[in-house]
């Protein structure tokens, strides 16, 4: 079993990735920490994480110790040797690097209903077009709505996706440029 270093970069070969991202904890830990702005203390993230995997909130304490433990004593430690977070053991607390996102070619980015983002954009762009093509056949019911509106609808609906993909990741996005 590999070690997972990073190389003087701080990138990762393919097979450390992998390995790193096949703990559904440390997926979790790179879920919280890209919408969190800067640090995060352990007591949080640990908190956050069980209440993910328990659907409860607050979740048992049995829980939210077992997680806290287990990233602590294993998760963070090992993000940490491959230069994805910082984490400082005497203060607890725990930020992305700034070259973590790199890593989110590997993750699957989905809206919080479940779907991915690409397809939620696919289906809105498809269904607009097909809007517009049947409005300007004059197909009954849709062809009384100028094409533009539905043009204009199509496109406010795919920009306020954007809008809210990019509030959420927002503290991911503002420490790239900052």
């Amino acid at each position: 079993m590999s070690l997972v270093q990073a190389n003087s970069k701080g990138d990762l070969g393919e097979t450390d990735v992998f390995e790193i991202l096949q703990n559904d904890r440390r997926r979790a830990v790179l879920q919280v920490l890209s919408t969190s702005a800067g640090q995060t203390d352990l007591r949080t993230l640990s908190r956050r994480i069980a209440e993910q995997e328990t659907g409860e909130s607050p979740p048992p304490k049995n829980i939210r110790k077992s997680v806290y433990n287990s990233l602590h004593q294993t998760h963070l430690p090992k993000l940490e040797r491959a230069g994805i977070v910082e984490y400082d053991t005497v203060r607890k607390v725990v930020a992305l690097q700034d070259d973590a996102p790199y890593l989110d070619r590997y993750l699957q980015i989905t809206t919080p209903y479940g779907g991915s983002w690409s397809t939620y954009y696919r289906t809105i762009a498809t269904l607009g077009f097909l809007l517009v093509l049947l409005s300007l056949l004059d197909v009954p019911v849709l062809g009384g709505v100028d094409p533009i509106i539905w043009t204009v609808v199509g496109l406010g609906v795919v920009g306020a996706g954007t809008v809210y993909q990019l509030w959420r990741l927002r503290w991911l996005y503002l420490k790239r440029v900052l």
